[in-house]
């Protein structure tokens, strides 16, 4: 029998910026314990993205104990400390201040978000050229999975397009690649964990995967969008698998090119993933 393992494990504190990688990861309620915790919004409150917003790759964020820290080429480190939710300061009339709960919308999602106030704010207008303010999740989200998918139980999301976690496959990428004209990288796909040892898209028939004391539920495939074409370092869009994808990868129930499992916890909130760890698989009947 192949011996499965993870390979990689990634956070994405800031939705759409730079990628973590992380040896030991804890997991939360919403899966990965910082994962998609801030995210930037625009006046309406809508999220954005690398859809839109392709330079949020070259914001490169740090998790301390006490603050999110940001980075980006040309700006100063900018420090956020992790608030605590409660009336607002520091805000010019009509806007929001850190601490306030605002409302924010992730696709058609409405939720809510804790705003990081002005300095935040003025940071990420001043490199993404567009008024802006930064949220962060609020401490206990309502924001759920698709029921449809992750069924009856409320499995608690953070800003993530729709699901706590994601799984890609390496030898999934490395088949996708002898059909591309020149070889993506893994990030592109923007993946929390990565599978080692599998077949390529064997993942399209796993129904669970045990690490340790966590078990995940792989429930809907992952449909794929413009980001793949972005480079992850530089924010410029360069090659895209999407075309070759779309050949032998279209998923005509979801109308969209998959690459990738999204996936929910069943059991082991509290507990943590090793890289190097080997997975139990389950197949679909």
């Amino acid at each position: 029998m192949t011996r499965v393992t993870v390979e990689e494990l990634n956070i994405y504190p800031l939705k759409s910026g730079r990628a973590i990688a992380k040896q030991s990861v804890r997991i939360g309620r919403t899966g990965f314990e910082w994962d998609r915790n801030w995210m930037t919004v625009d006046r309406t409150g809508k999220f954005l993205s690398q859809r839109t917003h392709p330079l949020l790759a070259q914001i490169v964020p740090e998790v301390s104990s006490d603050a999110l820290v940001l980075n980006a080429p040309g700006r100063s480190a900018l420090r956020v400390p992790h608030a605590t939710e409660g009336a607002a300061t520091g805000a010019a009339e009509g806007r929001p201040g850190a601490g306030s709960r605002v409302a924010v919308k992730v696709w058609d999602d409405p939720c809510e978000g804790v705003d990081q106030g002005d300095e935040a704010s003025a940071w990420l207008t001043g490199f993404l050229s567009e008024a802006v303010r930064l949220v962060r999740v609020v401490s206990e989200p309502k924001r759920i999975a698709n029921p449809k998918y992750a069924g009856s139980d409320s499995h608690s999301v953070a800003f993530s397009d729709g699901f706590p976690i994601l799984v890609v496959n390496r030898a999934s990428l490395e088949d996708l690649n002898t059909r591309m004209p020149e070889p993506v990288p893994m990030n592109r796909f923007r993946p929390n964990i990565v599978l080692g040892g599998l077949p390529a898209f064997a993942e399209d028939r796993i129904d669970s995967v045990r690490i340790g004391d966590v078990e995940l539920r792989l429930v809907k495939p992952c449909t794929r969008c413009i980001i793949t074409s972005t480079d992850q370092q530089t924010g410029e869009r360069t090659t895209n698998p999407l075309p070759v994808l779309r050949t032998f990868r279209f998923d005509r129930a979801l109308l969209g090119v998959t690459f990738g499992e999204n996936a929910i916890v069943t059991t082991g909130v509290g507990a943590s993933l090793e890289v190097g760890t080997e997975a139990v698989v389950t197949f679909e009947t």
